[in-house]
């Protein structure tokens, strides 16, 4: 890329702006301490003039100081090129009144001069033309100041010297401004270029937290599929053995002669029964096989009981309402919506204890067919979440519950099991009035 044609990048032209508004007030700063330090110039070599040039030294750092405070203003900023080419003017112009002043091409204050000329090459990022063009008004000032004075120029050689010496400073000043210009263009790139790194590892980042979140929901799919396998085996025999033992008392003639006894019969089959169902629920629910049933059509309202029976301790004193239409059949994998409801269903029984007892506490679920897919939607009255934590709670351990109490990869863990089954999980909420959870599966048969 050429020198011209980088130069007009915005971000490159964002960048300079910054930098010369941060070293104009540098420059300026060190302009109007310098100006009133050259006063000891004036003590020693021209003691006939201090009051004249402390004068015209007072009006210079005036000067220069408001074009300073009108950068701390919209307007100043606005215009911070020419108010920098009117300051940078004001030293030059100066010197070249006391040269006028004094001794023309012999006077001591054409030192001033190179030095403002070497000063506004190093700190300012100038361009080349800018700064060509500050050269040449510093020559024509000291030219004239050499050339109207009394006699004009008596000593030709030492002007011409001094010109010399400042077109030096001039083409060092330009050589200066160009290599500046190239460093700051390779500044921006390296910085554009380590920001998207950064950009590119967050995202790496965010994505491990991800997966390591996964990984450890599968982990304790795995334990727990191993816990309940063995637990069906180990349960189901004397769970069998219990309720062929029930039945059989039930038909027995103390049974028909008693029926507080028949009544207490009836509610140990009950409680056999929700047990078998409880195992077989959980076996449901763990034990996967990875890449298997994963696409199988299931009832979805059966997996909703199946949740509400195993978060059925967490649900106690809770009003559970369901609204779901005749077919509820899906495509999915039945296990992991099942994990999906027990983490929605676990999430609301927390924020309705957390919530007031009024009113009285409900969890609302409603299911809705719509464009070949089952919208399932999951409100609950409780707490609500704060409007600074709903754009996080997807997030990989993002967790507003107490230290030990959740790794916050529940929601997030829940999200891409939705993802993968082509839907998505959505939130919204009220701070302190409810919550809603909503996601859609593919129905079995898509109505017309």
């Amino acid at each position: 890329m050429s020198y011209f044609s980088y130069r007009k990048d915005p971000a490159y032209r964002q960048e300079v702006f910054a930098h010369l508004l941060f070293y104009s007030r540098v420059t300026c700063l060190l302009a109007m301490a310098l100006v009133l330090a050259g006063a000891g110039l004036d003590l020693a070599f021209y003691p006939e003039r201090v009051i004249e040039f402390a004068l015209l030294r007072l009006a210079a750092f005036a000067l220069i100081g408001l074009v300073l405070l009108s950068y701390a203003f919209e307007w100043g900023r606005r215009h911070l090129r020419t108010l920098t080419y009117l300051w940078l003017c004001v030293p030059q112009g100066l010197i070249a009144w006391m040269i006028y002043r004094t001794d023309g091409e012999q006077s001591i204050y054409f030192v001033g001069l190179t030095f403002a000329l070497s000063g506004i090459g190093f700190f300012l990022p100038l361009s080349l033309i800018e700064s060509v063009a500050f050269g040449l008004f510093t020559m024509l000032v000291y030219s004239l100041a050499c050339l109207l004075r009394a006699g004009a120029i008596e000593q030709p050689q030492v002007w011409a010297g001094n010109m010399v010496f400042i077109l030096f400073y001039s083409v060092i000043g330009a050589v200066i401004s160009i290599y500046s210009d190239k460093w700051r263009w390779l500044s921006l790139q390296l910085k554009t270029e380590v920001q998207a790194k950064n950009h590119a590892l967050e995202s790496t980042n965010a994505a491990l937290a991800q997966i390591k979140g996964h990984l450890i929901q599968q982990e304790k799919m795995a334990a727990l599929g191993t816990l309940s396998a063995g637990l069906l085996h180990e349960v189901n025999n004397p769970v069998n053995y219990s309720l062929m033992a029930v039945n059989m008392a039930r038909m027995g003639p103390a049974a028909q002669a008693d029926a507080q006894l028949r009544e207490c019969l009836d509610d140990a089959l009950e409680g056999m029964q929700r047990v078998q169902k409880i195992v077989s629920d959980l076996k449901t629910f763990a034990y996967q096989k990875p890449g298997e049933d994963s696409n199988r059509v299931f009832l979805l309202e059966k997996g909703i009981e199946s949740a509400l029976r195993l978060t059925g301790y967490e649900l106690k004193n809770i009003d559970v309402a369901l609204d779901l239409p005749l077919d509820t059949h899906v495509r999915g994998d039945e296990s992991a919506i099942i994990g999906v409801l027990i983490n929605l269903l676990s999430n609301a029984a927390l924020a309705l204890s957390a919530a007031p007892k009024e009113p009285a506490p409900r969890i609302e679920i409603r299911a809705r067919p719509l464009d070949g897919r089952l919208c399932l939607t999951l409100r609950d009255n409780g707490s609500g979440i704060a409007a600074e934590n709903l754009p996080r709670v997807f997030e990989p351990f993002f967790t507003t519950r107490d230290v030990g109490q959740g790794l916050g990869l529940g929601l997030s863990v829940s999200y891409a099991i939705i993802q993968r089954h082509g839907g998505t999980l959505r939130v919204a909420s009220e701070w302190g009035a409810w919550t809603e959870f909503s996601f859609d599966l593919a129905l079995a048969s898509p109505q017309p």
